[in-house]
């Protein structure tokens, strides 16, 4: 799923999905849903069964339950983004705002809270698979080289001073969004609705995490951004050119 297609490659519609969860019939109902919109369903009830088959199996997208027999889905989120950048969405019944926070200051690419629906569940990965059909659509050459950040669309790789970085779907999709569009200050409800793919009551929070961690891994100086900076009471903008800035408060 990382690699792009030539422009002239039918994009995919469907993904190989693993279901991360203990109730036997929320795992039931969600296979059935997943396989007849024609996704290939795995299954998997513990998180240490989780973490082997997503080390082992070619999984693309991971259905994540965050209360699990034997350890949490926030624990195994933070695993699984230690060798692998696919897309995670967790499941949980957990609906507080620091909670979602805390799922993806971690890595996970949405949440669903429950009691769901089969169609909400669709509907997310749905946006994801939006994201993934634009990066494989696009040309095999494009590449962007700001401020000393080099972004290829091809292999979706980012290197920051020369130094490859590791990022996740949402935060390449991130950065690629405020990259094409430097200097310019984006609200952070577009980029919730562009880089997500919804709408979503908080979803600025969201966003807020994801930039946080997304500076961690690109400055120099998280605490003193000079590449994505905050525009006051607007949002965020990529600087494309080095230049002093002052601190942010």
């Amino acid at each position: 799923m990382t690699q792009a297609q030539s422009s002239n490659t039918p994009v995919r519609t469907t993904v190989h999905i693993l279901v991360v969860e203990d109730e036997r019939a929320i795992q039931k109902m969600l296979k059935l849903s997943l396989e007849r919109a024609g996704h290939t369903v795995s299954l998997a009830r513990t998180g240490s069964e989780a973490l082997h088959m997503i080390r082992h199996e070619p999984i693309e997208l991971v259905l994540l339950d965050i209360l699990l027999p034997d350890m949490s889905g926030f624990d195994i989120c933070r695993e699984v983004r230690t060798f692998s950048d696919v897309p995670v969405v967790m499941l949980t019944a957990l609906n507080r705002t620091e909670d979602i926070v805390q799922g993806f200051s971690l890595g996970a690419d949405d949440y669903i809270t429950k009691p769901f629906s089969l169609r909400e569940v669709q509907g997310r990965i749905d946006a994801i698979l939006r994201r993934i059909r634009w990066i494989e659509a696009r040309p095999l050459s494009d590449q962007f080289n700001l401020n000393g950040v080099v972004l290829n669309e091809r292999t979706q790789t980012i290197t920051v001073r020369d130094k490859e970085v590791h990022l996740t779907p949402i935060e390449f999709r991130l950065l690629r969004y405020l990259m094409h569009r430097p200097d310019r200050p984006i609200g952070k409800d577009e980029l919730f609705s562009q880089v997500w793919g919804y709408e979503l009551v908080g979803g600025t929070n969201l966003v807020e995490v994801a930039i946080r961690r997304l500076r961690s891994k690109i400055e120099e100086d998280a605490s003193t951004p000079k590449l994505i900076v905050t525009v006051h009471t607007v949002g965020y903008k990529f600087v494309s050119q080095a230049q002093d800035l002052a601190p942010e408060s």
